[in-house]
């Protein structure tokens, strides 16, 4: 099984950049395809973006373009770099290890808070 932990969230200006990462602990990380999701108040959970244990990625249509996801798998990591954040972007994200014979629940980490605000 998989653990995740995220990092990087914070209140940042519109037009201002973050990197998000996801530490993840457990075997088999690299195999694993792995998500970022948020979720803003009143809204429904949003796939952002998605990695496959390949490196091929795809994005939101409301993200592509401004943010880009990466994996280090020698480090068990995932990054979700943002820029040209809007207020829009405003949410908790989160990490998702997606769920494989190895680990049938996937994985979600406890979230990190993005608040996009002049």
């Amino acid at each position: 099984q998989v653990q995740l932990v995220e990092s990087g969230g914070g209140l940042v200006y519109p037009g201002g950049s973050l990197r998000l990462s996801c530490a993840a602990s457990g075997t088999m990380f690299s195999i694993y395809e792995m998500r970022w999701y948020r979720l803003a108040p009143g809204k429904q959970h949003e796939l952002v973006a998605v990695i496959g244990s390949d490196g091929t990625s795809d994005y939101a249509d409301s993200v592509k373009g401004r943010f880009t996801i990466s994996r280090d798998n020698a480090k068990k990591s995932v990054y979700l770099r943002m820029n040209s954040l809007k207020p829009e972007d405003t949410a908790v994200y989160y990490c998702n290890a997606a769920p494989s014979p190895t680990n049938p629940a996937g994985s979600w980490g406890p979230g990190t808070q993005v608040t996009v605000s002049s």
